[in-house]
């Protein structure tokens, strides 16, 4: 007999979805605490379930409908699965209720249910990247989490969000094209479309020595497509003006859940319809890692060019996205775990950040130009630590999470043969440049002004702003001192892919 925790994938992604659909035909307000109410109870069933899995301590496979494949559709939920549905959900929520008091003077009041149903749809398309068994269902849902993200860019309706959303539509729309292809060459090979079914006749394939440059081919094709729509570089250039121009919760979720979804997906890929083995003897891994590193510094090159605080978070996003394809070349179980830490870490703290920043700007007479920013830690006392955390994890100093993800990684490095010296190398020199970029904003913002100047603060509620960060600083510094229950988590987690 199924237990009730079993349903939870099931119910997650389809109250995601029917959310989405009521709040067409409800007022705003209506709208906005219904999405509330989704995201908990997604929130609560997840943690519920990641219960159950270290109770039961085996993955389980859903049949929705209690159809098997090809008619019905399968979802698999392991304790990794479990997790990262449930750190979706919270980043969710805290980006949407602290960023709420801006999101309700940004965009208009007509248009609010609609930034909720995306949201809505926006969580359902993560959920189903999450859990589904099913390759091409992960590509449909690809595409509806495109759609939604487009969506929350474009939502304000000026110029630049506009402009943002073409560019970001163009490289998506290429990303997809590219991982569909390989999607097709893989049915093509292996008559399957379940994850399951693909790796065990791509076993046979690999045993046989068989179809080797089709395979490659795939590979490629797949990694290259979710690359793109992670931004890894070079194919961020939508990234700056995407992140940097939406609503605060846009920008938030945009950076800490949406590439994160894809990147979760490339795990996915390599574990549990390739094999990490294959992947490990292909050159594709090797590309992976040298375009890691090459993201890890022109992010932060680009980003220490930037006079706008926002922009300069969304530039050091690109080189974090880099620190992940790092730890995805190395090729190791360690390298691994290390991206899995900091793809949790790196959502966590950017949306920090992000809130953190809008009320470093609002108590700057909303200016995002670095010498306007002098003396706002003091305005905004709560905003300025807040962003300070999140600058510090960020470089990588102990206490916070950034420091438990570099660690990882230089661990991860120390146990590769030929990778070791330029993993480290330039492990090092992004720090360096991480701090350079982040600390400076930190001594920008605590600089005294030598003139007082009094600043028009938008009129809005600021307590749930200061709650969420609060609580964002909470959860980073336990990520940071508390670290080894999750990486026994994520290790479990990865070993129950196999």
């Amino acid at each position: 007999m199924m237990a009730l925790a079993q349903n939870f994938p099931f119910f997650s992604i389809v109250l995601a979805m029917f959310a989405g659909i009521i709040s067409s035909v409800l007022p705003g307000k209506a709208a906005k605490w219904l999405n509330t109410l989704v995201i908990t109870a997604v929130g609560a069933m997840s943690g519920w379930l990641l219960v159950f899995l270290y109770r039961t301590g085996e993955p389980f496979v859903y049949w929705m409908g209690h159809f098997p494949a090809p008619w019905g559709n399968e979802l698999r939920a392991g304790l990794l699965e479990a997790g990262m549905a449930l750190v979706f959900a919270v980043i969710m929520l805290f980006s949407l209720v602290g960023g709420r008091p801006r999101l309700e003077l940004e965009v208009a009041q007509e248009k609010q249910n609609l930034y909720y149903i995306l949201t809505n749809l926006l969580l359902s398309s993560l959920l189903v990247m999450v859990y589904t068994n099913d390759l091409f269902t992960a590509y449909v849902f690809v595409e509806i989490n495109t759609i939604a993200a487009c969506g929350l860019i474009m939502i304000r309706e000026i110029g630049r969000t506009i402009e943002a959303a073409v560019r970001y539509m163009i490289m998506s729309l290429l990303g997809s094209g590219l991982f569909l292809i390989g999607i097709c060459i893989l049915y093509d090979l292996t008559g399957h479309l379940l994850m399951s079914n693909i790796k065990q006749s791509l076993a046979l394939i690999v045993a046989d020595g068989t179809y080797t440059a089709p395979l490659l081919t795939t590979i490629g094709l797949m990694s290259a497509g979710l690359a793109i729509k992670s931004a890894l570089f070079p194919f961020h250039s939508w990234l700056p003006d995407a992140y940097g121009y939406s609503t605060v919760s846009s920008s938030a979720m945009l950076s800490s859940l949406v590439s994160k979804g894809y990147l979760f997906l490339q795990i996915k890929i390599f574990y549990r319809v390739i094999g990490l083995d294959v992947i490990t003897n292909s050159q594709v891994i090797h590309i992976l890692f040298l375009f890691g590193l090459m993201g890890m510094i022109f992010g932060s090159l680009s980003a220490i060019r930037e006079n706008d605080i926002r922009r300069m978070i969304s530039f050091s996003s690109v080189a974090q996205i880099g620190y992940i394809y790092m730890g995805f070349g190395l090729g190791t179980e360690l390298g691994m775990i290390a991206s899995v830490y900091h793809i949790i870490s790196h959502a966590a703290t950017k949306s920090l950040l992000f809130l953190s920043a809008v009320g470093i700007t609002d108590a700057s007479g909303g200016s995002k130009r670095f010498l306007d920013l002098t003396g706002a830690g003091y305005r905004n006392k709560i905003a300025g630590v807040a962003f300070s955390v999140g600058c510090l994890s960020m470089v990588g100093i102990p206490m916070f999470a950034g420091f438990v993800s570099k660690l990882l990684f230089a661990q991860a490095a120390v146990g590769h043969t030929y990778k070791t010296l330029p993993a480290l190398l330039v492990l090092a020199v992004s720090t360096i440049l991480n701090a350079i970029y982040f600390m400076k904003t930190v001594i920008r913002i605590y600089t005294p002004q030598r003139e007082e100047v009094q600043y028009a603060v938008p009129p809005q509620h600021f307590g749930t702003r200061k709650v969420t960060l609060l609580a964002l600083v909470v959860l980073n510094v336990a990520m940071g001192m508390l670290s080894q229950p999750i990486v026994s988590w994520i290790q479990a987690g990865l070993a129950m892919f196999g």
